[in-house]
This record gives structure tokens, sequence and C-alpha cells, in this order.
């Protein structure tokens, strides 16, 4: 089955999906941990450091980071969570080359590790990771299904998928506020940085074409999840979904 989201394209209709999210990620990548940090008004960081803490009981040794990009939810739970190790894998080596820069300098490139890696089909054996999360990268898989079935494989039995994502809120006046931050403040201030404002169009595109609540439940549990459940930050802004093998 396919989803609207997969269809939502950063620049056409002609080039797979994939192709073009390397491009668009690889061309952002000086810029985007600033700009990302703009755009969300500085609360991205609390999302992410708040859903981390959902995984403090399962206490996972050995993670994936999926999309990781340039790597601040892999160095995020490097801090909270204190694993043995990450892997962290993109597609963008553009993004990756960033990340590795920074946990260099912070002096953990021993335990995180960059690797090139389609989530949709990955070269890791079977049963081989406590936890994988994603942050805000699942509104880019190329095949959603494809790339949950891959999450399943590779964790250990009774692991965790952990994956936060912008999602809409669906109450008034939230609601309209957001859709006019995100199609026109958005764009506005991708290009105060200097960076492709199309990257920046893509996002309320795919945000509002994305499986939102009750029915990215139900895609979790077709492809196999149990003990699936959600929670929404900021009036609806991020959703946390939580899900075990």
């Amino acid at each position: 089955m396919s989803y609207k989201v997969e269809k939502v394209n950063p620049y056409n209709a002609d080039q797979r999906k994939n192709e073009q999210v390397v491009r668009m990620f690889n061309d952002i990548a000086p810029s985007y941990d600033r700009l990302n940090g703009t755009l969300s008004l500085g609360i991205d960081g609390y999302w992410r450091s708040d859903s981390l803490k959902e995984l403090r009981k399962y206490k996972p040794r050995h993670m994936l980071d999926i999309a990781t990009g340039t790597g601040d939810f892999a160095i995020l739970a490097q801090k909270i969570l204190q694993p043995e190790t990450i892997t962290a894998v993109d597609i963008s080596e553009g993004m990756m080359e960033v990340g590795r820069k920074k946990v260099a300098r912070k002096g953990i490139a021993d335990i995180i590790r960059f690797e090139y890696q389609d989530c949709a089909e990955m070269s890791f054996a079977d049963n081989s990771f406590d936890a994988a999360t994603v942050s805000f990268g699942v509104r880019n898989f190329e095949d959603i299904d494809k790339s949950f079935q891959e999450v399943l494989r590779v964790l250990k039995p009774g692991g965790v998928f952990l994956f936060i994502e912008l999602t809409t809120p669906d109450k008034s006046p939230v609601k309209e506020l957001y859709g006019t931050y995100t199609k026109h403040v958005m764009p506005f201030l991708s290009g105060l940085f200097d960076t492709e404002q199309r990257a920046y169009q893509y996002l309320p595109e795919s945000i509002a074409a994305f499986p939102q609540g009750r029915e990215m439940m139900l895609i979790l549990k077709k492809n196999g999840f149990r003990n699936i459940r959600l929670r929404r930050y900021t009036l609806g802004i991020t959703t946390l979904y939580i899900a075990e093998k």
C-alpha cells in the first residue's frame, strides 16, 4: 500500500523520492542546525529530549538512529540514555559529515558511528538493536511500510521503536495559525538563511499528507508492532509514537 506522503517530493515527480531527499538535505546541510532551531522557535529541543526520556525504562544498550541527519537526536540519546553504541544512519552524506564533526568535537565518536543506510533495505542482521529512533524523518521515507518492516526485523524481541514527527493540529485557532506559519513564515525565514526555499515549501506539504494519529498507529500495527501508543506535544504540532516488537 502506498501513502499520500510518499508521493510528496521536494522537487518534481520524475525522480525517485530518495534521490530528491538526498539532494535537498545535501544542499541545506551547512545551515540545517541553525535554521531548524529558528523555525521551531527552539521548542524542538524540548520535544526531542522529553521523547527520549520515554526510553529510560527500556535501558537500551545498542541503538539505531534512522534518518539521523546531523546527529542531534543520536547525540541527545547518548546524553540521556547512556547506551553502549548508537548506529546513526542516513542517505545524505552531506548531513552525516556535519554530524561526524559534531560527535568528534564532543569526544563521543567511539559511541556514535555514522553509516550510509537506506532504511527500506538495511544491511544489519536480524535482532541487532534494543531500540530504533527517528526524529522528524518518517515523512521523508520513500516506502513507509517497507521501512517499518525493516525496523521490526533489526530490532531484538521486546525492542522499542520511537519516532517523533511534525503533525497538523486539529483544533481552532491553533490549526489556522499553524497553517499560516508553515505556509508563509517558514519559507520566509529559510530565505533569511540563504538556503533553498523549496526545501521548506516541501515541509508543510509533507506534513499535511502524512498519516497521523490513529491512522499511523494502524500502520504500525499492520507492520507487526504491538503495544502502540502516542503522545502529542504543543497542541498537536508534534506527535510521539512508541511501539514494541
